[in-house]
């Protein structure tokens, strides 16, 4: 996963980064993971069991995802013999390269002024 646990003393200072996209639409750090653990798991049950959240709190955001985006980004595999699943489409890893390359840009950008507020917040 990109980020560390909130709760977690040793990944202090730590930025979040939620791009809202409109009013009722935006991308955040939980959604992206969800997609990362969905195209490596192949299972959005699976993908949220990692993550600690429902099945249908997976499939919501699953969703909302998909209806945020033109194109969907997660689509179900029909089962066979091993039964069915899910992955990302080509636009659903796209987006998150995309938010990925964004969260990185900005913990770049931001790495010195936060490290300075560290060192005041310890002074």
């Amino acid at each position: 996963m990109s980020h560390p646990p909130f709760h977690d003393p040793d990944h202090y200072p730590r930025l979040q980064v939620r791009l809202y996209l409109a009013p009722d639409a935006w991308l955040g750090p939980g959604k992206a993971d969800l997609l990362e653990l969905i195209d490596r798991t192949g299972s959005i049950s699976e993908a949220g069991r990692q993550i600690g959240m429902s099945y249908k709190r997976a499939w919501s955001l699953v969703e909302e995802l998909n209806r945020i985006f033109s194109t969907p980004l997660v689509e179900r595999v029909r089962g066979g013999a091993g039964g069915g699943g899910a992955c990302l489409t080509a636009e659903g890893r796209e987006v998150l390269e995309i938010f990925r390359r964004i969260v990185s840009g900005a913990g770049y950008v931001t790495a010195n002024d936060a490290a300075r507020l560290m060192a005041m917040r310890e002074a």
